[in-house]
């Protein structure tokens, strides 16, 4: 089971990190509730080797950045069936699951997205959301 109580405390210790105040300003640019989880989703990506524009951009188009979810699953993990404690608990559930789960392990961006959300849409919407966060970044991979 996570320690979402240690893995918050742990990053908060990224305050400087620049990609963190990238993930605050997506949200707060959109008046989203989880820019107060910004350090625990750049926490959960480091954690499990994920970009990190990846979780922030998964909960926008799954919840409206916080603004719209239950069960305090800002992902619709499950179709919105798994119950989480926190939502930070749920931040880092879904992040362990894309990088270890046998769904998503051996994956690359687009076939996690893929796996993730089946309809055809879902890669372009979640990486255009990515590029928006951080046009800086190395460009999400384009699918074939």
């Amino acid at each position: 089971m996570v320690n979402v109580a240690q893995l918050t405390a742990k990053a908060g210790s990224a305050q400087h990190d620049p990609r963190l105040q990238k993930i605050e300003q997506f949200f707060a640019d959109r008046d989203c509730p989880l820019r107060d989880s910004a350090a625990v989703f750049l926490e959960a990506a480091d954690r499990n080797d994920l970009d990190w524009r990846l979780l922030p951009s998964i909960s926008m188009v799954e919840s409206s950045g916080g603004k719209d979810y239950r069960n305090n699953n800002v992902f619709g993990w499950d179709s919105c069936r798994e119950s989480f404690s926190s939502v930070g608990e749920g931040i880092h559930f879904v992040a362990s699951q894309l990088a270890n789960s046998k769904l998503y392990k051996d994956k690359n961006l687009d076939g996690k997205l893929r796996t993730y959300n089946t309809n055809p849409d879902y890669p372009h919407r979640v990486k255009a959301l990515m590029r928006v966060m951080d046009p800086g970044e190395k460009r999400p991979a384009l699918i074939n």
